[in-house]
Formats: C-alpha cells, sequence, structure tokens
C-alpha cells in the first residue's frame, strides 16, 4: 500500500469519527498523525482530500454490496443483508460525511465535481443490471434501480437524524416488498429489493 492510500484510509477513519465541516486541513492532520503539508502534497487541498475520502468510502460500499450479490439471488436477502451493512452503528460517521459532502454537492462546491457525476450513475448502473438478472426489461430495471437508490438514502438519512431504529427498519422491510420480481416462465415470483 503507498503512503497516500495508508494516508487516505487514517482520514477516511477519522473524519468518520469526526466529520469535517468544522475542521481545518491542520485538525485533520493532527488527528490522523501527519502534518498538513503532506495533505496538500497527497491531495493538493482539504476538498480534495474530502474527495478523496468519499470516492473511496462509496467504492468500499459498492465492493460490499457486488460481494453479497455474488452471494445470494435472492433480491429480498441481499436488500436485507445490505440495509444492515449500511445501518450498523459503526458506519454511522462515515455515513453523516456522506451527506454532509452530499449537502455540499448540492450547493455545487466545485471539489464536488466528480462527486455529484458519480453519486448517482456509479451505484445505478449495478443495480440495474441486477434487477435485469432478475428478469426485469431494461426500461423497468433502471426506474426500480433509481427507486431503491433514492429510498435507501432517505431512510438512511432518517435513521441518522432520528434514531428511530425500529420505524426506519419496517420502513426497509417494506420497501423491499415493493420489488416482486417479474412472474414469467421458468423465473419464480418472489419479492425484491435494492
Amino acid at each position: 500500500m503507498s503512503a497516500r492510500e495508508a494516508l487516505l484510509d487514517r482520514c477516511v477513519e477519522f473524519l468518520a469519527s469526526n466529520g469535517f465541516s468544522q475542521l481545518s486541513l491542520r485538525q485533520i492532520a493532527a488527528g490522523t498523525g501527519t502534518s498538513h503539508r503532506m495533505l496538500i502534497y497527497h491531495f493538493g487541498s482539504r476538498e480534495g482530500l474530502l474527495t478523496a475520502v468519499v470516492n473511496r468510502v462509496e467504492a468500499r460500499q459498492r465492493e460490499a454490496f457486488a460481494a453479497m450479490a455474488r452471494e445470494t439471488d435472492d433480491p429480498i436477502e441481499l436488500g436485507r443483508r445490505f440495509w444492515r451493512r449500511l445501518t450498523d452503528p459503526s458506519l454511522a460517521g462515515a455515513e453523516r460525511l456522506f451527506f454532509e459532502i452530499y449537502v455540499q454537492a448540492l450547493y455545487g462546491r466545485e471539489w464536488t465535481e466528480s462527486f455529484r457525476a458519480t453519486v448517482i450513475s456509479a451505484w445505478a448502473g449495478p443495480i440495474e443490471e441486477l434487477f435485469v438478472h432478475y428478469g426485469f426489461s431494461r426500461e423497468e430495471a433502471r426506474a426500480r434501480a433509481r427507486l431503491g437508490i433514492a429510498t435507501t438514502r432517505g431512510l438512511l438519512l432518517d435513521l441518522l437524524l432520528t434514531g428511530e431504529r425500529e420505524a426506519v427498519e419496517a420502513a426497509a422491510e417494506l420497501l423491499g416488498g415493493l420489488f416482486p420480481r417479474p412472474t414469467r416462465p421458468g423465473v419464480t415470483a418472489a419479492a425484491g429489493a435494492t
């Protein structure tokens, strides 16, 4: 692992625990055991660092989702497993960081350009392919993928904001039931999930 990658891992861990909105580059450096000059050397700026952190967190989530999809062909079980991962209390800091960056992207901050370009598309493609695999037409798979992404993020934001785990879990379970597999010869009808 390169020095940059090791430093990025430390930054991901630190920012997931502490957020970033009130932290200077010097404070992030101190919290990760390095200097602000090293952060600038590797990431160019505070915003470059934050972009790299979010890209790393999102890549890890997509890798986990892909691994889970390889382990089961049951869309309900896949949705449940991934939801349990997303809502694991140990990931709450990383999830808050994700939404913190999301808000900055909504304001069109220049440094969020790569985030804006991929925050939907990097997920929509793989999830669309999964729905096609489950028997949906391409058009329907595309719409279901977008619905799944939006509602999952909304439920996660609800949980982080309210802490009302039982109510959010019930809504997540209901979401899974909204994605029945199409019925056609050779395909068993079953509910799906994102």
